[in-house]
């Protein structure tokens, strides 16, 4: 269980990690929407492996049978290898190459609010509460929490649903003639 759950969490992760670093010192020149689409599709993109890593052990390991409980053990193993390379490289990229992009984000909601014709006020309350939010965001801990509760519902789901796709229960035993 061990190889395929490196194998598919590995490959997961490496992926996910790179189209990370590919695209978000992106984000303000493509948008802040456009980006936030462009990194779920490939969040959901990197955990079709999770399918394949659970499809992988049913018929490599498990002789073509697995149970919708050992197919999940599978699959969340592959969901937490691929959440935590998500949460490494954003903490790096955060931290060491983009440490701007609180700023450029909160620029972008204040923005996107003036167009909108929102009250001084209104505008004022969301400054306030972003700043507040790039504080707490500057605490490693608090970051990490935060990057992993993006990846990890979008995973639970696709276990859930590749566990429950592919259990197989063992061929019934014919009774004797």
């Amino acid at each position: 269980m061990k190889k395929t759950l490196l194998t598919f969490g590995l490959i997961s992760g490496a992926f996910s990690s790179l189209m990370m670093v590919a695209t978000v010192p992106f984000e303000d020149k493509i948008g802040f929407d456009r980006a936030e689409y462009l990194g779920y599709t490939i969040i959901v993109l990197s955990f079709l492996l999770v399918f394949f890593g659970i499809r992988s052990y049913r018929d490599n390991t498990g002789n073509g049978q697995i149970t919708f409980a050992k197919g999940f053990a599978v699959g969340i193993s592959i969901t937490l290898i691929t959440c935590i390379f998500y949460v490494l490289t954003w903490e790096f990229l955060y931290f060491h190459v983009m440490h701007d992009f609180m700023d450029k984000y909160a620029a972008y909601v204040v923005e996107k609010l003036r167009a909108s014709g929102a009250s001084p006020a209104a505008i004022q309350a969301q400054i306030q509460q972003l700043k507040k939010f790039k504080e707490m965001y500057e605490n490693p801990l608090y970051n990490a929490a935060m990057t992993f509760i993006e990846p990890f519902p979008i995973g639970l789901g696709i276990t859930l649903i590749s566990a429950a796709v592919l259990r197989k229960k063992a061929p019934s035993a014919l009774p004797a003639a």
